[in-house]
């Protein structure tokens, strides 16, 4: 049976019918999650926070995505153990939400990025990525730059949470901070998008392994 995975959808959310065909590409069920409803996790195997923006970035991107239903919801699952992946701004809402630590600031350059970043594996996810050591994917927007207090950064140092860096930082994240997991490392997030590194014709496949590593 394949494994049925929620892409939950907010008001801005625009990278979902993306997600929608990456799941499916690698033989996955995607199912839509409504902002406004709550859902039961044990009816999935896992989920994924698309990028986009949701409520126009109003106040602090996925600030206002993370007070909405389906998100308690989804601490829920992430209390189960279950497979949780955040991109883009679906790393702001996991943030903002507290289901990771630290939040997304605008890039230090104060512009909006749409380029290919290389990135190096700190810490593997055995749910996502596998052990892929290092991998080149797109990545696209203006508030990117991880930051967080001093006392986080040593804890996420500490504890492995530091999943990917930057071989060369384009947004002036902290540590060179691309994405992180929570403690149980069931919660991962990152700002490039593999989505779109998912065919030879897009420029790359490397983004398959996110995905597939689920299976």
């Amino acid at each position: 049976m394949n494994k049925k995975v929620g892409v939950l959808r907010f008001l801005g959310t625009n990278c979902d019918q993306d997600i929608w065909r990456a799941i499916e590409s690698v033989n996955m069920t995607p199912s839509w999650l409504w902002y406004q409803d709550h859902f039961n996790e044990q009816d999935y195997d896992a989920f994924v926070i698309p990028g986009g923006f949701s409520y126009g970035d109003y106040l602090r991107c996925g600030a206002m995505a993370a007070k909405m239903p389906v998100m308690q919801s989804l601490h829920e699952a992430s209390q189960k153990g279950k497979p949780i992946l955040g991109i883009c701004n679906g790393f702001q809402i996991l943030c903002e939400s507290g289901l990771l630590p630290g939040a997304l600031i605008r890039n230090a350059d104060r512009h909006f990025i749409d380029e290919w970043v290389d990135l190096e594996l700190v810490n593997p996810c055995s749910y996502w990525a596998g052990e892929t050591s290092a991998c080149r994917i797109p990545i696209a927007h203006g508030e990117g730059r991880f930051f967080a207090t001093t006392d986080q950064i040593k804890e996420l140092e500490d504890s492995g949470q530091i999943w990917w860096r930057y071989k060369e930082n384009p947004n002036g994240s902290l540590n060179d901070i691309a994405g992180i997991m929570n403690k149980q490392k069931n919660v991962a997030a990152l700002m490039p998008h593999p989505e779109r590194a998912m065919h030879k014709w897009m420029g790359s496949d490397v983004g398959r392994v996110f995905f597939e590593s689920v299976l």
